[in-house]
């Protein structure tokens, strides 16, 4: 009886069956695999518990699935089909989250095709790749305290065309108006600007000429960010 509660209702003579105690090998090496996915994440990264439990059971969910149709094609099709019409209704992730979720599914599907030793090999090597890069800031560059955003206030009657384009072209290398809206019920303009600085260290220089053109009013310089559409 306690057989028969591990078979399909549609298998027949020529289905192989797998065994109990290999199931829960895949399982538990498959979970195996998503721990050290999450802990490997989790070096010099920040993340929220919600992804690191996601990028810790994806293999397993991924190895229960392939172990299913393992042999199938017709549900293999089907399975892949089903993959296709799910859409993750969430905000953007990054370059390195997506890379994150496929290298967990990478490894479930390793795992389970049986290549256990593989799955964990292959585990292993990305996440040593993950805080080796992590470790050496790479991809990080120099010039990337150089890159602001202006945000910069200032009255209706001053015109924003061109008005600071002499203070800007003395302390950046390039200067981008990318925005222009209307504040405090039309009575002033708020722009703002993408630079990219000549010298870090004057900075405070270039916001006091700015507060002496625009009468004193608020300005702001911050870490220009990348697009969140952007990987």
């Amino acid at each position: 009886m306690l057989n028969s509660f591990f078979h399909g209702l549609f298998d027949t003579d020529m289905t192989s069956v797998i065994s109990v105690s290999d199931f829960l090998l895949c399982i538990g090496c498959s979970l195996l695999i998503g721990l050290i996915l999450a802990f490997g994440y989790m070096y010099r990264s920040r993340c929220t518990k919600s992804f690191l439990v996601t990028l810790a059971l994806l293999p397993t969910v991924v190895c229960v699935v392939i172990m299913m149709v393992n042999g199938n094609v017709g549900a293999g099709v089907a399975v892949a089909g089903a993959f296709s019409l799910v859409r993750f209704r969430s905000v953007p992730g990054t370059g390195k989250e997506i890379t994150m979720l496929f290298l967990g599914m990478g490894a479930g599907l390793i795992a389970g095709m049986g290549y256990l030793g593989f799955a964990l090999l292959f585990t292993v090597i990305m996440i040593a790749l993950v805080i080796l890069y992590n470790r050496l800031s790479f991809g990080t560059t120099k010039s990337a305290a150089l890159y602001k955003t202006l945000n910069i206030t200032i009255p209706e009657d001053l015109d924003y065309t061109g008005v600071f384009d002499g203070i800007l072209s003395r302390y950046t290398t390039s200067c981008e108006l990318v925005r222009v809206k209307t504040t405090n019920m039309g009575s002033m303009f708020h722009l703002t600007y993408n630079l990219t600085l000549q010298d870090a260290t004057k900075e405070k220089e270039m916001i006091d000429k700015l507060r002496c053109r625009n009468g004193n009013l608020e300005v702001s310089v911050s870490k220009q960010e990348t697009s969140a559409a952007e990987l």
